[in-house]
């Protein structure tokens, strides 16, 4: 999985160095990113910051990038044009209070309950996102038209050669030397070109200028300064943001997990996963004090880091600051990038992202799997990853149920007049009515005993299938016994209750993982 990625062992060189090149890239995605959102685009550099800063520093998984990403955007648009972007503030502090308490209560655990198949559709859409969105830089600002018209001729073959060059450099420097990231020589290779040939290629100025239109744009400013939502502090305002704090909160959670997750095959470590949930909730309620729009983790960044060989929390942490350095001192510098090499390195992002892999699965794997690795690929493209991994989650468990169903069967025998049941397979709300049809109270002997050695109850369903079994035989006045039930169900049924025989040696307990191990 992911061929391109770089095997390095930590150190922190390699962790600055990457940090560097993280922070070139998270300048244009995150000026787009607040343009999407409907901000000043210093709004998305500072919670590129201070999001990456606070998460990098505390957060559950070292060597994740964190930062305002496009899934949150979207979400925000609406709410900024309907309220304004102080109550945006508003609601990211309430995003990341929602988000500490989800740490506090350990739901960090709930994301193994996410299937390898919706995992694939996940990393597979959201590298066609990221490449979908890189085709914006192909485009430029007609000023007669006022609208976003492709690059033409030369400066279309100009760019595309450049993207091409990057990529190159990108893929074949490893093989030579692994002393510096090869995509920030890639990137600064790039610059040379442009500089010292005098080569016209679009930069980040002129994307800037596309954006809003005025040629004085800049990434310049100066540090975030404190600042306390604009908003009245009533149950009116909390009426309005919640519902998007609520939205915002569970897409990044979402998005930082499984990116946690992939990470953490990656690198063969793993990370916390409700300790990030914590750092990113402290990280979204300082940045909502501090004028930005919150963020989550990002896959690309993230790729872009742990290819370069940043592996420790200083990758993080010196991306940010790098990224500071830019808006207080390097803007000019980093404005006069060519938007090409940036391109290039998202294209490699996607090339590594891609679970290519999944082709030769097909016809390998149930149809089933692949209808949903498909389809939470499709999903997250068309509308967002919290929808898309909802949509894979619920198809992937209605599978599992339909098919689990199936496996319910019985042996049964008949032993000095007693009748002996023995159900095989889970007995939860998929398989109770296969479960009931098996057995005829009516023509029963007196004594049955139902065995559940080879059983597990899984539901309440299941519990209220055998409490009504129990009672029809009671009713007939026929000696019902069920052996070898889990303590757990013991406990819950009532009717049955005085009939069981508990086998306290052959009882299976259940185990559940320790939520010690997200912590």
């Amino acid at each position: 999985m992911f061929q391109l990625l770089i095997s390095r062992s930590h150190s922190l060189k390699s962790d600055l160095l990457s940090g560097l090149t993280v922070a070139l890239a998270l300048v244009p995605e995150a000026v787009a990113f607040a343009f999407v959102a409907g901000v000043d685009p210093l709004v998305g550099l500072y919670a590129a910051f201070m999001v990456g800063l606070i998460t990098a520093a505390i957060g559950g998984r070292p060597g994740m990038i964190s930062g305002a990403t496009g899934a949150l955007a979207v979400v925000m648009v609406s709410l900024v044009a309907q309220h304004g972007v102080e109550y945006l503030f508003a609601t990211v502090v309430l995003m990341g209070v929602l988000q500490v308490m989800a740490g506090v209560f350990r739901l960090g655990k709930f994301i193994r309950l996410v299937p390898h198949p919706v995992m694939l559709g996940f990393v597979n859409g959201l590298a066609i996102v990221i490449f979908m969105a890189q085709l914006q830089q192909f485009q430029f600002l007609d000023p007669l038209t006022n609208e976003l018209t492709w690059l033409q001729g030369n400066q279309m073959a100009l760019m595309l050669g450049m993207v091409a060059l990057t990529m190159g450099i990108i893929h074949f420097l490893p093989k030579l030397t692994k002393a510096v990231p090869s995509s920030l020589v890639a990137i600064a290779t790039i610059v040379a070109i442009s500089v010292g040939l005098d080569v016209d290629l679009r930069t980040v100025q002129d994307v800037l200028v596309d954006m809003t239109g005025n040629p004085l744009a800049t990434i310049a400013g100066g540090l975030p300064q404190f600042h306390m939502p604009s908003v009245p502090f009533n149950f009116e305002t909390l009426r309005i943001i919640f519902p998007y704090a609520i939205i915002l909160a569970a897409i990044g959670l979402i998005e930082s997990l499984l990116t946690l997750t992939l990470i953490d095959e990656i690198t063969e470590t793993r990370g916390r996963g409700n300790k990030e949930c914590v750092g990113q909730g402290v990280a979204n309620v300082a940045t909502g004090f501090f004028g930005g729009m919150g963020g989550c983790a990002m896959i690309g960044q993230s790729m872009i880091n742990i290819n370069s060989g940043g592996r420790g929390r200083a990758s993080g942490i010196s991306a940010a600051l790098f990224l500071l350095a830019f808006i207080l001192v390097g803007s000019s510098l980093i404005e006069m990038i060519p938007v090409a090499a940036l391109v290039g390195v998202m294209f490699m992002v996607v090339l590594g992202t891609f679970e290519w892999a999944s082709f030769r699965l097909l016809g390998r794997i149930p149809t089933s799997d692949t209808l949903v690795g498909i389809t939470v690929a499709v999903v997250t493209v068309l509308t967002d990853l919290a929808i898309a991994v909802v949509v894979g989650v619920i198809m992937s468990t209605l599978v599992f149920a339909w098919k689990n169903a199936k496996h319910m069967h019985f042996e049964i025998e008949e032993i000095d007049g007693v009748k002996v049941y023995k159900p095989i397979g889970p007995i939860f709300f998929a398989s109770i009515h296969n479960f009931r049809e098996h057995f005829d109270p009516a023509n029963d002997p007196d004594e049955v005993i139902i065995d559940f050695v080879r059983s597990r109850v899984s539901d309440h369903s299941g519990i209220e299938a055998i409490d009504a079994l129990a009672e029809r035989y009671t009713k007939l006045g026929k000696n019902l016994h069920l052996r070898h039930l889990s303590p757990e169900c013991i406990k819950l049924l009532h009717n049955a209750r005085k009939l069981i025989e508990v086998n306290v040696m052959e009882d299976p307990k259940y185990k559940v993982a320790d939520d010690a191990l997200d912590s």
